[in-house]
């Protein structure tokens, strides 16, 4: 296991970096205006260059080939996105009960 927090990390990492570009260049492109809108557009488009080799790393896309060992997320990223859901999911409980005693106070 201490050989491979490396691959949560850098599988996680390019995952949710590629997920946000993508989001925030969507919500940019669409109520932006002007300038904005390119700098939206350029946000998509890092997105999806972050995400391919997300993709490729994950074995979705074997045409391309193998992947380098440090890029082989195969089997790591099922654990990675239970941790995250997991921890988000804790963060929701943690924020209702929060929630629920301020408004009860």
């Amino acid at each position: 296991m201490s050989g491979e927090w490396y691959h949560f990390l850098l599988s996680m990492l390019m995952l949710v970096f590629a997920i946000g570009s993508i989001v925030a260049g969507i919500f940019t492109a669409y109520f932006g205006s002007g300038k904005s809108r390119a700098v939206g557009a350029i946000l998509v488009i890092i997105g999806l260059i972050v995400f391919v080799p997300f993709l490729w790393g994950a074995g979705v896309l074997t045409f391309m080939g193998a992947p380098p060992a440090v890029m082989n997320f195969c089997g790591v990223i099922t654990k990675g996105i239970v941790a995250v859901v997991g921890a988000v999911i804790g963060a929701l409980i943690a924020l209702g009960i929060f929630l629920l005693a301020i408004m009860k106070a």
